[in-house]
Formats: C-alpha cells, sequence, structure tokens
C-alpha cells in the first residue's frame, strides 16, 4: 500500500508516461488502413492499460478484495463517485467497449477520416491518440484521488497541473 504524498506523486507520474506511451501505439494502429482495426487495438490496450494503472495505485481488484472490509468498502464508494467503474473491479472487454462506445463520435470521425488520402491517416491517429490519452489520464486521476484519500490526504477540487 501507498504510504505517502511522495510515493503517491511518483506513482502517478509514471501511470501518465504509461498512458502516453500506450496513446502513441493507439494512434499506430489508427494509421492501418484496415477498417475495425483501430478499435480492436484499442480494447486491447485499455483492456491492459487500466488494469495497470489499477495495480500501480494499488486499487486492482485483487488488492481491494485483500484489503480490510470498510477500506475496500471505502474505495468502492470513492470509485464509484467519481464515475469509475473500473477501480477495484475486473477489466474486461465488455467494460471497455462501454467506455469506447461513450467516445463513440470521436472513434468514428477516426475510423472514416483514414480513408481520406494522405491527411486522413494523421487526422485518425491524432483523434486516436487524443481518445485513449484522454480515457487513460482520467483513470490515473481517479486512482490518484481514490488512492490520496485512503492515505488521508486532503483532496482539493482542482488537481495541480501535471
Amino acid at each position: 500500500m501507498i504510504r505517502d504524498l511522495a510515493e503517491l506523486d511518483r506513482i502517478r507520474a509514471e501511470c501518465h508516461t504509461l498512458v502516453t506511451k500506450r496513446s502513441l501505439a493507439s494512434a499506430g494502429a489508427a494509421v492501418v488502413p484496415i477498417p475495425g482495426a483501430d478499435i480492436v487495438a484499442d480494447i486491447g490496450l485499455l483492456t491492459n492499460l487500466l488494469p495497470a494503472i489499477s495495480t500501480k495505485f494499488g486499487l486492482n481488484h485483487e488488492q481491494v478484495q485483500k484489503m480490510e472490509p470498510n477500506m475496500a468498502q471505502q474505495v468502492l464508494v470513492l470509485a464509484t463517485s467519481a464515475g469509475n467503474t473500473f477501480i477495484g473491479r475486473i477489466v474486461t472487454r465488455k467494460l471497455v467497449t462501454a467506455v469506447l462506445r461513450r467516445m463513440g463520435v470521436r472513434i468514428a470521425t477516426a475510423s472514416v477520416a483514414k480513408f481520406v488520402p494522405f491527411i486522413g491517416s494523421a487526422v485518425a491517429a491524432t483523434i486516436s491518440f487524443g481518445a485513449m490519452k484522454l480515457a487513460g489520464d482520467a483513470h490515473v486521476e481517479d486512482c490518484y484521488r481514490t488512492a490520496r484519500a485512503l492515505i488521508g490526504e486532503p483532496v482539493a477540487g482542482a488537481l495541480p497541473a501535471r
């Protein structure tokens, strides 16, 4: 378990770096001119990325199950109040697909854009990178707030800039 704010901040920075790397992989998959290849890649990337982030913060399904019942319940309440459906839960392809559906307009735009010669691939890659970065960074921040509350650090309304 994370013991202090310095360790928590270090983990947060590591996770943002991880999200950026996976977002670049998503952008690379978006360039491939095969319909649906980018969506399949994004599902695979998010199915692995979200649990990896939760694990670094000590908030994956197995870690939460091993906590004292009151603390585990607190984790789930904090996650739910943040609107996060991944913290303390098993991340499935079905759950990730639901998240991607919420970003449907961006994903549909990226899929259509890649068929425009030259510039379309760049647009698709940019949109894919942005969508993956948005989803990953939001999960990092939700985990950060949850873990920060668990170690007894007050959580301000606005978080400092990354």
